[in-house]
């Protein structure tokens, strides 16, 4: 096995760029579909 370098190991990703942009994606489909929804079925508050 080899050791890294200290700019070998800046370079190492671990996805989790990818995994933030689903989150956000995710986010904003619930956001959207909550809109929807109290626009189509508007509830009192109680």
């Amino acid at each position: 096995m080899n050791e890294l370098t200290k700019d070998e190991l800046k370079n190492i990703n671990a996805g989790g760029f990818s995994f933030g942009i689903g989150i956000a994606i995710g986010a904003g489909l619930i956001f959207i579909i909550g809109l929807i929804d109290g626009y189509v079925r508007p509830l009192a508050c109680n």
